[in-house]
């Protein structure tokens, strides 16, 4: 008796080109993660003007013409940059988690995270600072950005007013200025570090420094937004 031949299963065409296109695509993605994050680290390191689109293709082991194609330029580039620069900090607020039946140390976890994110992500200063001095010229052009800022104030929207409720915080201070403290003192010292340690002659880079001013910062907005006399609107200019 002969034997019975086996049949050979093969891939259909259509599983194999589903395999084709999801490898294709997987790739894609890897080549623009990759650019991207060369020219986060470019565009940190020798600003706007310098970070050329030769310069970023080369950190990133790719070519020119795949920064066009993915970004269509290197503003279009720089732009999502800085968007996926919000984007980090923004998932990492998201992970806090907050007691806000507590809203003193709701607001104390707040600032040691801007405080501490800050310090622990210098290419944020650097690339803020490069946006600042073309006047926001890029990232006003992004359709992202203002998502970014929403969640944060919203988080010490809700402590603040747990902290209302409860008397602990006065009830004429608003989340946005409470935002803007918190940011305007932890950015400042970072950003101006270094010009700082040589202009007070010390060094502001040390962890006993670096504490001391995380707790000044905390003491500042616990102060501002502690209930108690307060000059009225207006006139807290005249009095300085």
């Amino acid at each position: 008796m002969s034997a019975t031949p086996t049949k050979t299963r093969t891939a259909s065409p259509r599983a194999a080109s589903t395999r084709k296109t999801g490898v294709r695509e997987q790739a894609a993605q890897t080549t623009r993660d990759n650019i991207l994050k060369a020219a986060t680290k470019v565009f940190a390191r020798y600003g706007y003007e310098g970070g050329s689109v030769e310069k970023i293709s080369k950190a990133a082991k790719s070519f020119d013409r795949m920064i066009y194609y993915y970004f269509g330029s290197k503003e279009g580039l720089f732009i999502e940059v800085l968007e996926e620069t919000y984007r980090r900090m923004n998932d990492a607020e998201s992970k806090l988690d907050l007691a806000t039946d507590k809203p003193i140390e709701a607001l104390q976890a707040v600032i040691r995270f801007v405080v501490s994110y800050y310090r622990k992500n210098p290419e944020f200063i650097t690339l803020l600072n490069t946006e600042n001095l073309h006047k926001g010229k890029h990232i006003s052009k992004s359709m992202r950005a203002r998502e970014y800022s929403s969640p944060a104030i919203e988080m010490i929207r809700r402590v603040l007013e747990s902290g209302q409720a409860q008397g602990l915080f006065r009830k004429d201070v608003s989340a946005r200025d409470v935002y803007l403290l918190i940011a305007a003192t932890g950015y400042f010292y970072m950003s101006n570090r270094h010009t700082l340690s040589a202009f007070l002659g010390e060094d502001l880079e040390t962890p006993d420094a670096l504490a001391h001013w995380e707790t000044f910062v905390i003491d500042s907005v616990l102060r501002t937004v502690a209930p108690g006399p307060h000059l009225p609107k207006g006139k807290a200019a005249a009095a300085a």
